[in-house]
């Protein structure tokens, strides 16, 4: 596929947003690390707004991307969190559309970014939680895991080792659970 000339403001737009959040976007610091100027940003974009929803566009692209991805996992670990690990600057993103989820825009690609992931993860995550008769319960876990992983999730500490940690804790949070029934 022909890379597109907006392609390289797109991707280091994104990793701006996912580093640095909405505020981060800055035309003047685009066009620098793009090697452009700014009167370019603007014949592509027409202003911030626009940039900012291709971004939104692209990340629902990276979102499918990964779902696709995570249907071919096998087990948490490694196979998923090798994934999780190569999808970081997604991860980041989606980190401050959470964060900033008062944004109604925001909050919507949120939604269809995080649809198609969860059903993709659903049949790993109720094999290793060993909830397969339960998975109404292991659905309703898995998004309360999302929600919790991403107010712990920082750049520092999306590693091999932090992601082996925080699913044992989930693994054993539930099977806490399953014995006090």
């Amino acid at each position: 596929m022909k890379e597109s000339i907006k392609d390289p403001w797109i991707k280091i737009g994104y990793d701006l947003f996912a580093h640095k959040g909405p505020n981060g976007l800055k035309i003047e610091l685009l066009a620098r690390k793009v090697a452009k100027n700014k009167s370019s940003f603007y014949h592509h974009f027409a202003d911030l707004e626009v940039f900012t929803d291709q971004l939104l566009a692209y990340h629902l692209v990276q979102s499918k991307t990964i779902a696709l991805q995570a249907k071919s996992c096998k087990q948490i670990d490694p196979d998923l969190i090798h994934l999780l690990i190569s999808a970081k600057t997604d991860i980041l993103f989606n980190r401050h559309l959470r964060v900033h989820r008062d944004n109604a825009v925001y909050k919507k690609c949120i939604h269809e970014a995080n649809q198609p992931v969860v059903e993709a993860l659903l049949p790993i995550w109720t094999a290793a939680l060993g909830l397969d008769t339960k998975k109404n319960l292991a659905k309703i876990i898995l998004n309360l895991t999302i929600e919790n992983f991403y107010l712990q999730v920082t750049d520092n500490n999306l590693t091999y080792e932090w992601l082996v940690s925080y699913f044992d804790e989930i693994k054993k949070m539930v099977l806490a659970m399953e014995i006090s029934n």
